[in-house]
């Protein structure tokens, strides 16, 4: 890796006035020779990022799944974020988020209670669903668990901490 590190520098011509000494450096040389190397990569980052191969697009893994979610997302909108559909908020605010609970659920009483913070503070209404009573349009997401919330673009499952939450309502 190195080498190649090394070499690639030397053919950019970026440290031509090491390559004579680089095979045959002594120890009170190399120093000077790895503070050259490392000026060069602060210099040039794209350097080593061509290198190892980061400038290389990295493999949509989940882009099928994700376009299959937003299809579904943009189909159930209607219900999600209909204003008339119960839930907590400024009544006059758009309804920005659906929150799926359930009976008994302790993370749920306590996700509720951030929200309903956050939703004041913010600014925006919250359509609550019980995944129980709701369960083919839960099923129709794909959720299967309390709490969960969907957002127009997305859906998370299990408790957030407000802090997670308030941060996807605010981007």
């Amino acid at each position: 890796m190195l080498s190649r590190l090394f070499g690639a520098a030397l053919l950019g011509g970026l440290l031509l006035p090491y390559a004579a000494t680089a095979q045959d450096t002594g120890a009170q040389s190399r120093p000077p020779l790895g503070s050259a190397i490392r000026e060069v990569l602060i210099a040039t980052p794209e350097l080593l990022s061509e290198i190892i191969g980061l400038s290389r697009p990295a493999p949509d893994l989940y882009g099928e799944e994700a376009e299959r979610d937003r299809a579904t997302l943009d189909q159930a909108a209607p219900q999600l974020f209909d204003p008339a559909q119960p839930g907590f908020g400024p009544t006059d605010a758009p309804t920005r988020l659906a929150f799926f609970t359930a009976e008994n659920c302790p993370d749920c009483t306590r996700a509720e209670d951030e929200l309903r913070t956050l939703a004041q503070r913010l600014g925006f209404r919250v359509a609550v669903f019980d995944i129980g009573s709701d369960a083919a349009l839960a099923r129709s997401l794909g959720l299967d668990m309390a709490p969960s919330y969907v957002l127009p673009d997305m859906m998370l499952r299990g408790a957030m901490p407000a802090i997670v939450l308030e941060r996807y309502l605010t981007e």
